[in-house]
């Protein structure tokens, strides 16, 4: 077993990549200035968020949420042993290296600080949460606003009779900039308690371990299970329109043909325009749902895409007519972390010790939906309004000729665009030909062939030298890096095709698997099949009723694959590193998410 990942300084860029650097800001790609620093540290690849090559202005969303993951730990609450999660960029992938505290006296002389500024937090949760929810909303409702329109031929009359003194030029730029200052601000927002929630679950776990140090990992996960968190709510609106489809007498009509085909059908009678108004209701916010992880422009918006929730409508209606529920086990789930709480609770000898079990527990529920709930307002809600405006500056810059098409723009950094701006404001103010015109096309050309080159590249697990404890709670409880999961990395993968992960869901499951690497293969799962995927988005919900269970190569205890099987009751072992490499659609398994283990039978 080796013991240390490949230096990124090794790495050599795929052929027809050259020059790939140049695409991303500088501060974020390896560098000899920082060789030292950056050989030295521990990088893993976020498969959780990013798990293919990332365009140029999609980093962008990244970097904002990882200087906001960051400053929170390091600079508000002062967590005692780690600081921020630093970032790169290698070959278009992303690496992520949590930075430890390692010094004993300083761990110690940060937790009075900790205990101070979290403190307020824990004590004011649900005033300072329910503060959190407009606060959100109002960024989303600004960004909203923002509106990028060509440049005019000549200014309106009323620039002049209003005495505005400011031109459409001016305003484009400015418009830009507001939305890169909202899309960061929507990431300080983020992480305002995020860090927290993991904080006092990660605070819970470690106090269960000390006093029963055999309990599964999963048993004090499941004490926390069997909350309503609005990242369900999407579904839930599926679930319902289907149920009314049935009850009005309209789901005939949506049985085949496109969305827009079975919209259209709805709209000749009072009964389908009854479920139409249903529909649009929902809309507005739940399908501003990605079916990818959020952090691309290409993923797909439900909003945008009508096909993908009038599929899963489609899906539902056809349990709603077999007489099946669509429920989610919510009571089946809260009375097995209820038996869970009690049969452990019996165990404690001490009643200081049952009294800090009852107050860890009580606060890890308080915090616990947050952990969810941001994850529909910002990665989803929020990122679908910004994909949406930078398509529309996008079709700014086709009119003038710089792209041909609106998604070019996303092979822009965040700040070229400026630079592409100010030249079109440019020319249109002096009546003279930009130079963009004639520089964009080929560069274009030249970016998409460097970014077709990266996606050939296979990117390592992890680069650099592992550590010997991860104490970032991100790190660990999201993103499932520990030390077991590094050593398994080192080790490779084990040529028997079995497989080790976290025990992220209990229950065992057999039946064949369906390897799917993106929302694009939802489509493909069958009843009672494994789902095995490199991860699982929140999206993706409407499927965990047909499955036996799932499988994926990353995600901690926390991870949103994991979250969601516990509250379905379904078996999932997630974190396996090498689940989509080794196992074969059809192939049996076995899935045992007691144990974390998955089996090919054949």
């Amino acid at each position: 077993m080796a013991d240390r990942f490949p230096s990124p300084f090794e790495m050599t860029p795929p052929v027809g990549a050259e020059g790939w650097e140049d695409l991303y800001s500088y501060s974020v790609v390896f560098s000899k200035e920082r060789q030292a620093y950056e050989d030295g540290a521990f990088w893993f690849m976020d498969g959780v968020h990013t798990p293919e090559v990332i365009e140029p202005w999609d980093a962008t969303i990244v970097e904002y949420a990882l200087i906001a993951l960051s400053q929170y730990n390091t600079r508000h609450y002062v967590i005692p042993p780690a600081r921020g999660v630093d970032i790169r960029i290698l070959n278009g992938y992303m690496y992520l290296a949590p930075v430890p505290v390692l010094d004993g006296a300083e761990i110690e002389s940060r937790i009075p600080e900790f205990m101070e500024r979290a403190g307020f937090y824990f004590g004011n949760w649900k005033s300072l949460e329910d503060a959190w929810l407009p606060k959100v909303k109002a960024v989303i409702a600004e960004l909203e606003e923002i509106s990028f329109e060509p440049l005019p031929e000549r200014e309106d009359m009323a620039v002049l009779t209003e005495g505005r003194g400011t031109g459409s030029g001016m305003h484009l730029m400015q418009s830009y900039n507001r939305l890169l200052d909202l899309t960061l601000k929507t990431w300080n927002h983020h992480f305002e308690f995020l860090n927290l929630g993991y904080a006092a679950y990660l605070d819970f776990f470690g106090f269960c371990k000390g006093l029963w140090p055999s309990i599964p990992d999963q048993a004090i996960a499941k004490m926390v299970a069997g909350v309503h968190v609005d990242l369900f709510q999407p579904d839930d609106e599926l679930k319902k329109l289907a149920t009314l489809a049935v009850e009005l007498g309209v789901d005939a009509r949506l049985d085949t043909g496109t969305a827009a085909e079975a919209l259209a059908a709805l709209e000749s009678d009072e009964a389908g325009r009854q479920w139409l108004a249903a529909f649009e209701e929902a809309k507005n916010p739940w399908f501003n749902f990605s079916a990818g992880s959020g952090f691309y422009h290409s993923d797909r918006v439900w909003l945008e895409n009508l096909d993908i929730p009038v599929g899963f409508i489609r899906n539902y209606v056809a349990k709603v007519r077999r007489g099946e529920s669509l429920a989610r086990p919510t009571q089946a789930v809260a009375a097995e972390r209820d038996r869970i709480v009690a049969e452990y609770r019996e165990l404690i000898d001490s009643d200081e010790d049952a009294a800090t079990f009852d107050g860890k527990l009580g606060l890890a529920r308080v915090v616990f939906p947050y952990v969810e709930n941001h994850n529909f307002y910002i990665e989803h809600w929020a990122h679908s309004v910004i994909w949406r405006k930078m398509k529309q500056l996008g079709e700014v810059l086709v009119k003038e000729g710089f792209f041909t098409h609106a998604d070019d723009i996303f092979l822009l950094q965040r700040n070229e665009v400026p630079t592409a701006l100010f030249d079109a404001y440019h020319a249109w103010a002096v009546g003279i030909p930009s130079r963009g015109a004639a520089y964009w096309p080929a560069e274009i050309e030249r970016r998409k062939g460097i970014m077709n080159a990266l996606r050939q590249w296979s990117p390592p697990p992890a680069l650099g030298v592992p550590p010997e404890v991860i104490t970032e709670p991100f790190t660990v409880m999201l993103w499932g890096v520990t030390s077991d999961s590094v050593k398994q990395w080192l080790g490779g993968s084990d040529e028997s095709g079995d497989l080790k992960g976290f025990a992220a869901s209990p229950g065992i499951a057999e039946g064949p698997a369906r390897v799917i690497s993106s929302a694009d293969g939802i489509s493909e799962l069958l009843e009672g099949e494994i789902l095995v995927a490199p991860l699982t988005a929140p999206s993706w919900a409407p499927v965990f009723g047909k499955i036996a269970a799932t499988v994926t190569d990353v995600g901690g205890i926390m991870s949103h694959a994991a979250i969601v099987c516990r509250e379905y009751g379904l078996p999932a072992v997630t974190g396996t590193a090498f689940a989509t490499k080794n196992i074969k659609t059809g192939q049996m398994l076995r899935v045992d998410g007691n144990a974390g283990t998955v089996t090919i039978l054949d």
